[in-house]
């Protein structure tokens, strides 16, 4: 689920040509996220309650089924909503809101690091990835496409599943029959909560350039089809290099800084692209930029979670936010959709949300350093 962004941005052109929508039609499925994002919270919860194993096994069994549907869709656009809100809603257990619960539960020093290690893992499969899904869906089709990453979803959930260490007695120590009417008032009458779902809520807004419309604005902006595939393959290596340099930095350096700095980075992108320089090394650079920033974000939420509720709410604090990202990803999608209705161009929409992107990332600032010593007992 984690490689959904690249998955979706690959093939939406065939797509969506093949089945005569239009862009701003297309956009309105980035909305369904309003209604699917209430499901993170019980996700979050649910891994709190059941571990992490049972409740990835949801995701795990359910992707290969989904890509099946897509590959059997008819040219309906209701059909496609319909298939990814299953999606949205169930596969979600496969993402960092369930998994960064193994490196916070059982990793305390060097925990950036860590957490950029664990969630690599969709980057790399990115940049790798990305280029051969791009020239496959050329070469096959769309419908092709589906079917073979539904025989991928199913070797990998395999292998994840087997990899995931069985819940151990003094892990679940710190969470014995947890009652939400007791968990959720602490965390609502944090201060920090608060901060991080303000940040959350702007820094998301361009997120639905990245999972679902970034080839299209590309070649909006007279790129070619090979190269859309290598400015695919830099968000996917900035959102690698993103993760390292963004978990090392937080085990060495004033957390509020480097997630402040890291979060208001999409910025310059949306700038970048939303300007006339359309040189291919200035584009890619601007993917990149983003790229960097949505990997990192990884790193900072599970860093600042962790450290700010400590080990035994981690997940139902994570599914919080992680509804704040969906709710902020399915706003952006929507607002995108009214821009590209009335401007029939970009350039509008990259202005505002980079705006907001840069007051959100400064929200960061407020939280105030970080110490060790600070941090709520894992």
């Amino acid at each position: 689920m984690s490689t959904a962004g690249t998955v979706t941005t690959a093939i939406a052109p065939s797509l969506v040509s093949d089945a005569g929508w239009s862009k701003a039609d297309f956009a309105l499925v980035g909305g369904l996220a309003l209604v699917t994002s209430f499901a993170f919270p019980f996700i979050g919860r649910l891994a709190d309650v059941l571990g992490v194993r049972l409740t990835a096994l949801i995701g795990m069994v359910t992707l290969p089924l989904v890509y099946l549907a897509y590959s059997r869709m008819n040219d309906e656009l209701w059909v496609y909503m319909a298939i990814f809100f299953v999606q949205s809603v169930l596969c979600v257990t496969t993402t960092a809101t369930v998994y960064s619960r193994l490196v916070v539960q059982y990793i305390e020093r060097a925990r950036g690091l860590a957490l950029a290690i664990a969630v690599s893992g969709s980057g790399i499969t990115g940049a790798i990835g990305a280029p051969i899904l791009n020239a496959y869906v050329e070469a096959n089709g769309w419908r092709d496409a589906y079917q073979a990453l539904a025989i991928f979803a199913v070797i990998a959930g395999i292998v994840t599943f087997l990899l995931i260490p069985p819940e151990r007695r003094d892990a679940q120590a710190p969470r014995p029959k947890r009652r939400a009417r007791d968990d959720y008032p602490v965390i609502l009458r944090s201060k920090p909560f608060w901060i991080l779902l303000g940040v959350m809520l702007l820094c998301n807004l361009p997120a639905t350039i990245m999972l679902v419309q970034l080839k299209l604005l590309l070649l909006d902006n007279g790129v070619s089809g090979q190269g859309t595939a290598i400015m695919l393959s830099a968000l996917s290596v900035g959102m690698l290099a993103g993760r390292f340099v963004a978990g090392l930095a937080l085990d060495r350096y004033r957390a509020d800084v480097v997630s402040f700095l890291t979060m208001g980075l999409p910025s310059i992108g949306l700038f970048l692209i939303a300007s006339s320089l359309d040189a291919p090394a200035i584009l890619t650079f601007a993917v990149f930029c983003l790229g960097f920033s949505f990997g990192a974000e990884g790193d900072i939420v599970g860093f600042l979670v962790a450290r700010q509720f400590g080990v035994a709410i981690y997940s139902s604090v994570m599914g919080l936010l992680t509804f704040a990202i969906s709710f902020s990803t399915a706003s952006g999608a929507a607002l995108l959709s009214i821009t590209l209705a009335r401007t029939g161009g970009y350039e509008l929409y990259l202005i505002i949300v980079g705006i907001l992107v840069l007051v959100g990332s400064s929200l960061l600032l407020l939280l105030g350093p970080i110490r060790p010593e600070h941090a709520a007992p894992a």
